[in-house]
């Protein structure tokens, strides 16, 4: 009997280690690219948790319970010129958090799904600033308001911050798809030319991005089935490239690099709407250039996991926020 006990473990114990193994050949691992001079040779970490999961739908987020509504307050005259702010408890100075949601640029998709991780966010210390803003589908929206909309939502913290307590030397904008290009293009507005239409004489400084399932080159990710989010670029810049060329220039992340703030990039390696690869190539130039840019990537997560606070990328928004934090410091 104790012999037998004794083979069962033994079988255990290589069973998980060939799973180990199979893991790290797959690369179902977390990759992070630290600087220039390792920026090729992404290294490799095991992920926590191996348990294999179905990525999470749109419609198992939709179907999450909301949390508590923020305080509304606008930021302009338009509609859709709103934000939900939430303040943790305490005297502050809170850092803050802007969260840019995605949706292809669309009025189809709001900012309600993204409240979710503004109050987990806010239950961590963090004051969170959740806007809305006109895109395609909304008067007036796509070129150039969807871009100046989310650009007036950021330099309203200033007129936030002494009532509410703000720490504008640690702004962090947070952006989910879409939203991740307009974070990354909120980073870079201080290198627009003044005759450009986005042109903002005193953007307000960020602190770090994080990108999540970020949307990091338009020129790329235009290319796509005509009725996916990837035709959603066309729409927003009015144009192709060869059209529309100083748009391009203006507004793709990639483009503009240096941005000259440090990024930090979560996906899942299962994402089918943001190719987890095209970030990854954003993050090797992006490091090439002169930036601190990080990439998390979590095994087995798709395109919607990375913005619930009870999946795996949670932990990584966290240790993004740190260390975002301490680079300000």
């Amino acid at each position: 009997m104790r012999f037998q006990k004794t083979c069962a473990v033994v079988a255990l114990i290589s069973v998980c280690l060939a799973t180990v193994y199979a893991g790290l050949i797959s690369g179902t691992i977390f990759s992070m690219v630290p600087n220039p001079a390792q920026a090729d040779e992404l290294p490799m970490k095991p992920e926590s948790n191996p348990v294999a999961k179905a990525p999470i739908t749109w419609a198992q987020l939709q179907a999450l319970p909301l949390p508590p509504a923020g305080e509304r307050i606008t930021y302009g005259t338009a509609p859709q010129h709103f934000g939900e702010l939430r303040v943790p408890k305490g005297k502050g100075p809170f850092p803050v958090v802007m969260l840019i949601h995605g949706g292809c640029w669309l009025a189809d998709f709001d900012y309600r799904y993204i409240t979710r991780l503004s109050a987990a966010l806010t239950a961590e210390g963090y004051a969170t600033w959740t806007p809305e803003f006109r895109r395609i589908g909304d008067s007036s929206g796509g070129w150039p308001n969807t871009l100046l909309d989310v650009g007036a939502a950021a330099d309203h913290l200033r007129a936030l911050a002494p009532k509410y307590h703000l720490d504008l030397h640690h702004v962090i904008a947070l952006g989910h798809s879409s939203g991740g290009h307009l974070a990354l293009w909120l980073a870079a507005r201080h290198k627009l030319p003044q005759d450009s239409p986005l042109f903002s004489a005193k953007p307000i400084a960020l602190a770090g991005v994080i990108g999540l399932a970020a949307i990091t080159d338009l020129t790329s990710y235009r290319i796509g089935p005509p009725d996916s989010c990837h035709a959603s670029v066309d729409q927003l810049l009015e144009g192709t490239p060869e059209t529309q060329p100083q748009r391009y220039a203006q507004t793709s992340p990639l483009a503009l690099l240096p941005l000259g703030v440090p990024q930090q990039f979560i996906d899942g390696s299962a994402d089918r709407i943001v190719d987890p690869e095209s970030v990854r190539a954003y993050v090797i130039a992006a490091t090439k250039a002169g930036d601190h840019a990080e990439l998390a990537m979590i095994a087995g997560d798709g395109h919607f996991d990375v913005v619930v606070a009870e999946r795996e990328a949670w932990t990584q928004i966290l240790v993004a926020l740190k260390q975002l934090a301490s680079a300000a410091e």
